[in-house]
Formats: structure tokens, C-alpha cells, sequence
């Protein structure tokens, strides 16, 4: 392996998953799996966790074997491996044994990185599996989701799907495939809302919605309910952060400018330049700082700075209703 492998090479000498996004993991290694068994229906699929390949075992497990069928070694948590196993495994990078595929999944990282960094070296495969923490992620992931299933669906009806179901993103996957085989042509807000209703009021952007419009009660509401599911607290404090930065935003643009210069320049998509330009009557320049500082503080007795994290996101619920009306 003295070069670099094409990304689409399913049949590489060596693959490598780096990420700790699970289903992205397990997407990877079926990506593979299937390639080896569509050239060979007879591929012998093994996966190793880390404790298990001791000194020798992979020589052992890769070795020809006496019918000389493919195989598929698929080690797991490789960024834990015993030093003597990873020396093993960069002598085994140096000169991989034909009609053997190994799949190295390592989570990334310090912890592991020699190992990392030699099958790079080697010129491995790579296939990223990072974890999808922010919203943004979530929601390009969805969008792809739709595509790779020959599917158009709305940014509103992606976003709605998000804000639904939330971080899980086998969920999301799932979510996807269920729509695109129960529902004929686009797939829009309205079909989102009738598969999904009652689980986006359990959300930070559902909570950040109603509190930017000045709806305090509906927000304190949904919040209390959202907490009570197990909804993660810094996602409700970024929800509420984004909702009153997009009015921020937006209240500071040219007037006059098209929603799609505006979506441009904000980095927003023109779908949402329309629905904050509605939420945003009733700011001032003001109610947004003062509901800035409502969130800083949530925020910060969220991530460990307050005794009582849910009182202190109720206060910049309430905050940012009022900040909603400050303009007469």
C-alpha cells in the first residue's frame, strides 16, 4: 500500500472509519461487506473487538486459507489496542494479503493516534464517522439521507424532521426511509408534522420558536416537557441562542435586500430569512441584547455554573419573551 486508495475503492486492502458516530460506523463496514460479497457471494466476514486480537491473531486470521476465499476483518475500537497487537497490525499495513479486506474502526482522537496516523501513512482508505453534534449536521445529514434515497423533500419538512426526533441519528435515518417509502412526491412540512406530531414540542427550537414570538406561557410549556423527555439541556441553550442571533441578524441587514442576497450574507437558507423576518416584530436593538445575556447565563448554569440549570433556562424563556415586545 505505498499510495493513497481512491475513496470509492469498496474493495481497498485497508479501510479506515475514523468517528465516533455509530450508525456512520456500522454504514461503513456494510459498505464494504457488501462489496466483497457481490465479487464473491462465499466472503467470510469476521469482526474483532480490540481485547481480542492478541500477538498473532491477525496473522493468524488473515493467513490463505485453503479454499483461498475473500475475507472481511473488521476490527473494532482499533484506537485501544495492546501495543504488541498494533505492531502487528502496521507490519500487516506494510503488505496486506490479497483477497483480504481489513476494516479498522477507530474513534479518532490522541488515544490510538500511531496506529492512525501509520494507516494513513500506508495510504488507507479513509471514510469519516464524526460524531453530529450541532443542528446544522443533523440537518445536512438529513437532506443527504433524502438524496441518496431519490427523494426531494423541503428544507422546511428536513428541518421539522430535526427539531422531531432530535441528536439519534439512526432515528433520523429511519425516520427517513419510512417516509420516502410510505409517501408519494415531495416530501413537505405537513407530512412531517402528521407522522411526527407531538414530538417536535418536545424540542429546544420548538421552545425557542414560541419564545422569540413573545409567547412565554407556550414556551415555559413546551420547555417543562421537553426537560421531562430527556431532551439535552445545551441543545435547548443553542436553540434559544440561534433563534434570537438569527433575529439579530436579519434586524441588522440592509432593507430592502432579497432573500436570497440576505440568505448569502447571513449564511441562512431564504426559507428561514421568511420566517424570522415574522418573528422578529416586536424587537429592538435592545430586547436582543438583553435576550443575548439571558442565554450567556442559561448557558452558563447549564454547563455547570447554576445549582438549578431548568430554573435558569425557564428565566431566559420568560427574558426572551419579553425581549419579544420591547418595541411599541
Amino acid at each position: 500500500m505505498a499510495r493513497k486508495t481512491a475513496p470509492d475503492d469498496l474493495l481497498a486492502p485497508v479501510t479506515l472509519a475514523v468517528g465516533q458516530e455509530d450508525l456512520l460506523l456500522d454504514r461503513a463496514v456494510r459498505e464494504v461487506v457488501t462489496a466483497a460479497r457481490a465479487a464473491d457471494a462465499d466472503t467470510d466476514v469476521r469482526e474483532l473487538a480490540a481485547d481480542a486480537l492478541q500477538p498473532g491473531t491477525l496473522a493468524e486470521v488473515t493467513s490463505p486459507s485453503l479454499f483461498a476465499e475473500r475475507k472481511v476483518l473488521v476490527v473494532r475500537g482499533a484506537q485501544d489496542l495492546s501495543a504488541d497487537a498494533v505492531k502487528d497490525v502496521k507490519a500487516y499495513l506494510a503488505a496486506p494479503v490479497e483477497e483480504v479486506v481489513l476494516v479498522l474502526l477507530h474513534a479518532g482522537g490522541a488515544k490510538g493516534k500511531a496506529l492512525l496516523d501509520a494507516a494513513r501513512k500506508a495510504g488507507a482508505r479513509e471514510v469519516a464517522c464524526p460524531k453530529m453534534t450541532k443542528p446544522a449536521d443533523r440537518l445536512a445529514f438529513v437532506r443527504q439521507e433524502f438524496r441518496t434515497l431519490g427523494r426531494s423533500a423541503t428544507p422546511e419538512a428536513a428541518q421539522a424532521l430535526v427539531d422531531a426526533l432530535g441528536g439519534d441519528l439512526r432515528e433520523l435515518a429511519s425516520a427517513c426511509a419510512q417516509l420516502t417509502a410510505d409517501v408519494d412526491g415531495t416530501i413537505d412540512v405537513g407530512v412531517v408534522a402528521r407522522y411526527y406530531t407531538g414530538r417536535a414540542e418536545a424540542t429546544g427550537f420548538e421552545v425557542a420558536d414560541l419564545a422569540v414570538t413573545g409567547r412565554a406561557a407556550e414556551a415555559l410549556e413546551r420547555l417543562r416537557w421537553a426537560i421531562s423527555v430527556g431532551q439535552p439541556l445545551p441543545g435547548i441553550t443553542f436553540a434559544l441562542a440561534s433563534g434570537v442571533r438569527a433575529i439579530g441578524k436579519l434586524a441588522a441587514a440592509p432593507r430592502g435586500a432579497n432573500p436570497g442576497q440576505l440568505a448569502r450574507d447571513l449564511g441562512m437558507p431564504p426559507w428561514k430569512i421568511d420566517r424570522v423576518r415574522q418573528q422578529m416584530r416586536g424587537w429592538s436593538p435592545d430586547g436582543v441584547s438583553v435576550a443575548l445575556r439571558a442565554v450567556a447565563e442559561a448557558d452558563a448554569a447549564v454547563k455547570g455554573g447554576g445549582a438549578d440549570p431548568a430554573y435558569a433556562l425557564e428565566k431566559a424563556v420568560v427574558a426572551i419573551a419579553r425581549a419579544a415586545r420591547t418595541r411599541s
